[in-house]
């Protein structure tokens, strides 16, 4: 019996010849990862262990990127627990303010993680590197101070569902959209601790960035990691990126799936998710009565170079509604760069936008973005629990960045179409 390219990377990370679904082994990380979130209490377990010396300082990555720029002392105290950490023991990924970008944008943008890598992150939306056919997953803290000092961590093998997307996009149509369909259609618990394996003609043309938004709600659906196989468009990603040896794996032809799902992507509009699980979804013109007080491009999912051209094409020329904030927040100090050289930012922010610096903050709640009681968010982030962006009585609506820049313009919940007419 083959393998799918998820039981591929397990086996060969375990030194074994083939693992199957349920099977517990113990496999060799390539990347460790942590944030100033989750990452001191990884470090205080880490020196109660007596450690003298992380497993390897290329491969422990710090990167403080939920409340930075501090917020307050908590926060900042958080922060310079990582600082001290990687100057002590000589980290070399670590990322301070001024070069530091939200984690799952910034590891694949400076080739950290590559194809057939093992990453484990104390960070649910560690999943985000399948897009480059990793097998990547959160742990938790004490998982990763142990994985710091050994190198190891021990996992079950996943069950993997195959979704074979086919047809044509309708405009407007992105990753994002595909993945709150296909949450909406299984559910939030749809995949628990399965392997969601991303195939078909739709995902062999969609860019990186959309891939990428796919893999990283793959937890949204309770997955245990989301997965592309990689080809050209992988290849030509990594291709100036690449600072180390990689290996490219692939599904066999009698791999075992516990369920193969056929998506016609013809059929699917626009997406919003409703308060208050990433399932709810419907189409957008189905909720375009609906309005709301902000509008939030940015996040781990969608706060890359393409989402932010999206939001421009839509937005050049035009303003926010009176009344409504707009915030958009660039991924990464590379991502900023490049849209002040293209104009961009300009645009963005005489459309009435403010810039943040890049962060995860409003995303969780955290910081220059806080919703009031009773407010409403419409946002290009990953969740919309209760509570995620601020008050428990607020709600946050979920979409992609040309939902969030057409919805900005009119202050409702808004197809792009309504707002812009010209050619994509």
């Amino acid at each position: 019996m083959g393998m799918t390219i998820t039981e591929k990377i397990l086996a060969d990370h375990a030194g074994k010849k083939s693992v199957e679904p349920g099977e517990l082994i113990t496999v060799k990380v390539d990347i460790a990862l942590g944030n100033d979130v989750t990452a001191p209490i990884a470090i205080r377990k880490f020196k109660e262990l007596g450690a003298k010396q992380v497993f390897d300082v290329n491969r422990v990555v710090l990167v403080p990127d939920h409340f930075t720029p501090n917020k307050d002392i908590l926060s900042a105290t958080q922060a310079k627990i990582l600082r001290d950490f990687a100057r002590e023991y000589g980290i070399t990924h670590y990322f301070e303010l001024g070069e530091v970008g939200i984690e799952h944008v910034l590891l694949p943008e400076q080739g950290i993680v590559l194809p057939g890598d093992l990453v484990i992150g104390a960070d649910s939306h560690t999943c985000t590197y399948g897009a480059l056919g990793a097998f990547s997953t959160g742990v938790g803290s004490t998982d990763l101070a142990a994985a710091w000092v050994t190198g190891e961590i021990w996992l079950r093998v996943p069950e993997s569902i195959k979704f074979v997307y086919h047809g044509k996009r309708n405009r407007w149509v992105t990753g994002k959209d595909l993945i709150l369909y296909t949450i909406g259609k299984i559910g939030v618990d749809g995949a628990l601790y399965k392997a969601m394996e991303f195939r078909g003609p739709v995902i062999e043309e969609l860019p990186m960035s959309d891939r990428f938004t796919m893999a990283n709600m793959a937890v949204e659906a309770g997955a245990k990691n989301g997965i592309i196989p990689p080809d050209e468009i992988t290849l030509e990603f990594i291709k100036n990126r690449a600072k180390r040896s990689y290996k490219l794996y692939y599904s066999d032809s009698d791999a075992k799936y516990s369920e193969v799902i056929d998506i016609d992507v013809t059929e699917i509009e626009p997406q919003v998710a409703l308060p208050h699980l990433p399932e709810n979804t419907k189409n957008v013109r189905e909720v375009s009565h609906i309005e709301i007080d902000q509008v939030f491009i940015g996040s781990c999912t969608n706060g890359r170079l393409e989402d932010l051209r999206i939001a421009a094409k839509i937005l050049k020329g035009k303003k926010k509604k009176k009344y409504l904030r707009l915030i958009v927040i660039p991924a990464t100090p590379t991502i900023y760069r490049q849209a002040l050289k293209e104009g961009i930012i300009e645009i963005l922010t005489e459309a009435g936008a403010v810039i943040g610096p890049p962060t995860c903050g409003p995303c969780l709640g955290g910081h220059m973005g806080v919703l009031a009681k009773g407010e409403r968010a419409l946002a290009t982030t990953n969740r919309n629990f209760v509570g995620r962006m601020g008050h428990p009585e607020s709600e946050v609506y979920l979409a992609s960045p040309a939902v969030a820049a057409a919805s900005a313009i009119t202050g409702r919940i808004t197809h792009p179409d309504e707002v812009y007419q010209g050619e994509d």
